[in-house]
């Protein structure tokens, strides 16, 4: 494990194959299961999104009676039609290629894994990317939260964790969430783990992924640490948004974190990565961070 920030060469995970077992379609939706026709899935999500039939047509330039013969099954909608109406529910790209498997269609994206060399230049614009954020925390995770690649601001964070909690795949959640991990380091434990714990609810009800909410459910178990549950907070400055407070080297430093996934992806695999930078939320951590790069 790196111990600081000079060490040219940041933390970077091989990117393992999408687990399509885990991470199909079909596991944990928000309606029929695998085997039943496109219909019943589609109203699924049309319910899920809280939009009408006639709203849906509106918006697809169908009518309701189209929209209500496709969930019934007495319509047989076309592909085109499909991706329409999975444009307007904001469906995720892995669940279209499931609503058109459930209709007799081929898949429409593709599913390349991270390490395929057709996915080069996206990795490599990603390491630059995160590189260059340094020395503030940058890192790449997935639809699961598993770290496909950190710079040497994220491994400065993990100074001092056990080793199992850095063996690949590396698991953003489960190690910031760990009573073993940087949870006692953490001095707003209560708030920010609260703030994780939202943003995956979030994730669950959009995702249909039975892998996803198993690790909601292993990472809310965790107990908070002893050390943190009675801790004060830092003293309050005006944030401009909820910073994560963690101490370091005797320290305690403030970060807000920022979310950034790719516009209009064509690879489900693409569609689910995500970068998070951390932000230094107040100047003393600005400064500590530009003084161990010198």
């Amino acid at each position: 494990m790196t111990t600081g920030m000079t060490d040219p060469a940041p933390l970077a995970v091989a990117a393992p194959a999408v687990r399509n077992a885990a991470r199909g379609a079909g596991q944990g939706g928000p309606g029929p299961g695998p085997g039943q026709g496109v219909g019943p899935l589609l109203r699924a999500w049309r319910e899920r999104r809280r939009v009408s039939q006639l709203e849906l047509a509106l918006r697809a330039d169908s009518s309701a009676r189209h929209i209500s013969f496709i969930e019934t099954g007495r319509s047989r909608p076309s592909e085109e039609m499909i991706l329409r109406l999975a444009e307007h529910l904001d469906i995720p790209v892995r669940e279209r290629n499931a609503l058109l498997l459930a209709a007799g269609y081929a898949p429409h994206y593709r599913e390349t894994p991270l390490d395929d060399p057709a996915l080069e230049t996206l990795r490599a614009g990603m390491e630059r990317l995160i590189q260059g954020y340094e020395p503030y925390p940058a890192m790449v995770v997935d639809a699961v939260y598993d770290v496909q690649a950190a710079n040497r601001g994220i491994t400065m964070l993990l100074e001092g964790v056990p080793e199992f909690l850095l063996t690949p795949p590396i698991n953003a959640m489960r190690l910031t969430l760990h009573p073993r991990g940087l949870a006692p380091r953490i001095r707003n434990l209560r708030e920010w783990r609260g703030h994780l714990l939202a943003q995956m609810e979030r994730q669950i009800a959009l995702h249909r992924s039975a892998e996803l909410r198993a690790l909601y459910e292993e990472v809310t178990a965790y107990p908070v640490p002893e050390s943190a549950a009675d801790r004060e907070p830092a003293p309050a400055v005006p944030y401009f948004a909820l910073p994560m407070q963690i101490e370091h080297g005797g320290r305690t430093l403030s970060f807000t974190s920022s979310i950034s996934t790719f516009n209009t992806p064509m690879d489900v695999t693409v569609a689910e990565l995500a970068i998070e930078t951390m932000l230094p939320a107040d100047p003393a951590t600005v400064k500590y961070l530009q003084s161990l790069v010198g």
